[in-house]
């Protein structure tokens, strides 16, 4: 556990000294964000625009999260177990890629649709069965998203391929 933190701590040092604009903790063990990460990187939070917290144990991310980094620009939380998103996501006004594949998400998380900068988005290897294919199709900025490996509604399936397409849609029937 302790080497697991110190290891947190050095990729926050990292960034805050270095004034980067990434903050990479992938393969820190993580359950949640940790609120000191909070405080150390408040000074330099609306410089970060790419967070990776990948490959992590994280049941979910908080509202504060969402309410600290609103510059963000990529979220990569992919192999994780997160089953939710807060509403506060759709505020991030900025984000053009969020990754949430591999997690445990049976609802599609809708406020993701109110994004106008989204332009991709991965939800590979999830539980969801419903897609509001109306709203995605409203997204002005959307090139892709990802359903593969969704337990997806055959019929929904069949409305997909019948829909007209601004995007690139993946699901599990895609050669």
């Amino acid at each position: 556990m302790a080497e697991a933190v110190a290891n947190v701590a050095r990729r926050v040092n990292a960034t805050v000294e270095e004034e980067k604009d990434t903050l990479d903790l992938s393969n820190c063990k993580l359950i949640s964000f940790p609120d000191g990460v909070f405080r150390v990187l408040n000074s330099v939070a609306e410089k970060i625009h790419i967070i990776t917290l990948a490959d992590n144990e994280m049941k979910g991310v908080t509202s504060k999260f969402f309410k600290t980094f609103t510059q963000l620009r990529e979220l990569d939380l992919h192999g994780n177990v997160i089953t939710k998103l807060p509403d506060v996501v759709g505020d991030l006004q900025h984000l053009t890629s969020i990754n949430l594949a591999n997690n445990k998400l049976s609802v599609f998380p809708e406020r993701l649709t109110e994004i106008q900068s989204l332009e991709r988005i991965n939800l590979e290897g999830n539980d969801i069965t419903e897609v509001p294919m109306e709203k995605l199709q409203a997204m002005p900025a959307l090139k892709c998203i990802n359903l593969k490996s969704n337990p997806l509604d055959n019929n929904l399936l069949t409305a997909i391929q019948q829909f007209p397409q601004t995007f690139e849609i993946q699901t599990t029937t895609d050669n």
